[in-house]
């Protein structure tokens, strides 16, 4: 009886490890996920809108129809990133996702509060290496910090009735995704 209660014991332990283990590596070894996908038709540092979504075809998995999307597949390698994305009468989301399809930021239009979704994409150490006096202005900006280096961001505008939908292809083509150009440093005074 003990035996058996060990074998049992025994097979799922296996099996969670084996679960586990699987659930953990497998998105790392997939091939054909979004940023995969969209390597090929989408520029580093732009955005670029997607079709809208086909039974039979889509860029992304789950895409709305009521939804114009666009993706900026970003880089941070060479610097921060500034987004800019109008808001649209509807809706607009952006949404941050890793290399690795990780969510880990997300803003909407009434979270902006504004008429312009603006913000900062940075690593923490290009957040760090920031000048001091940068600090007292982040409060005016929203500053987004990544995980990793490249990523994709995700923007939907919504269009809540079919003849509104180039208003919300309009929102995306008016969104801009590039690296910040280099801060001049500040002139030293002579005594």
């Amino acid at each position: 009886m003990i035996r058996w209660l060990l074998l049992l014991l025994g097979g799922a332990l296996l099996g969670g490890i084996v679960h586990l283990a699987t659930i953990i590596l497998l998105p790392r070894t997939a091939t054909q996920d979004a940023f995969a996908r969209l390597t090929n038709d989408t520029p580093v540092n732009s955005v670029a809108a997607l079709p809208q979504p086909r039974p039979e075809k889509a860029a992304m998995p789950f895409m709305d129809p009521a939804f114009a999307a666009g993706v900026c597949r970003y880089d941070l390698s060479n610097g921060p990133l500034k987004l800019t994305v109008p808001v649209s009468l509807a809706y607009t989301s952006v949404s941050f996702y890793t290399r690795y399809d990780v969510a880990y930021y997300a803003i909407n239009d009434r979270a902006a509060g504004r008429r312009v979704i603006e913000l900062d994409l940075m690593t923490p150490e290009q957040k760090n290496a920031m000048p001091e006096e940068e600090d007292v202005t982040a409060a005016d900006r929203l500053i987004v910090e990544s995980p990793t280096v490249s990523g994709l961001i995700a923007i939907r505008a919504l269009a809540p009735e079919p003849g509104l939908m180039p208003m919300a292809q309009a929102t995306i083509a008016n969104a801009r995704c590039a690296v910040q150009a280099a801060t001049a440093a500040p002139a030293t005074s002579r005594r």
